[in-house]
């Protein structure tokens, strides 16, 4: 007999929120689970390796997109891989442009700390001071950091 588990038993296992696999379950990446009398969600081993694999991918920092990808090769284990190796290339590729786009950013916060190097009172601090001039051409990396944040 296979063992099922509930949401929070799940989530426990995959060490994620509940909240976390409603959502996958939302966006189509975990199939519906089964149902228990009491309207339970219960899930089996399939759909907590699946986890596991959407997890690794998020960890990875993939898009929900690019897990629907893989997880559309991985489902259909006869088709060549192609596809995979292309998108991770791609991945590969935009991780290294937000590491150029963070080392820019790393530079105009180390240029900024330079502007005030004792403690001063704030009316004379020229972080404070730099960061009120607002240029009006924000670099690439700063958009990118307002990106990441949000």
């Amino acid at each position: 007999m296979e063992k099922f588990l509930k949401i929070g038993e799940l989530a426990d296992r995959a060490r994620c929120l509940p909240e976390t696999i409603r959502y996958y379950e939302r966006q189509g990446l975990l199939p519906p689970p089964g149902r228990s009398e009491k309207n339970y969600r219960l899930y089996d081993q399939t759909h907590a390796d699946r986890l596991q694999f959407i997890r690794h991918c998020r960890s990875l920092d993939m898009t929900l997109g690019e897990i629907r990808v893989l997880l559309a090769v991985r489902d259909a284990p006869d088709v060549s891989c192609l596809e995979v190796n292309e998108l991770l290339d791609g991945h590969i590729a935009h991780v290294a442009e937000r590491i150029a786009e963070m080392s820019v950013l790393q530079e105009q916060l180390q240029k900024l700390r330079a502007a005030c190097s004792t403690s001063k009172a704030a009316g004379h601090c020229g972080i404070l001071q730099e960061l009120a001039k607002g240029d009006d051409a924000p670099s690439a990396a700063l958009d990118v950091h307002a990106r990441l944040s949000n």
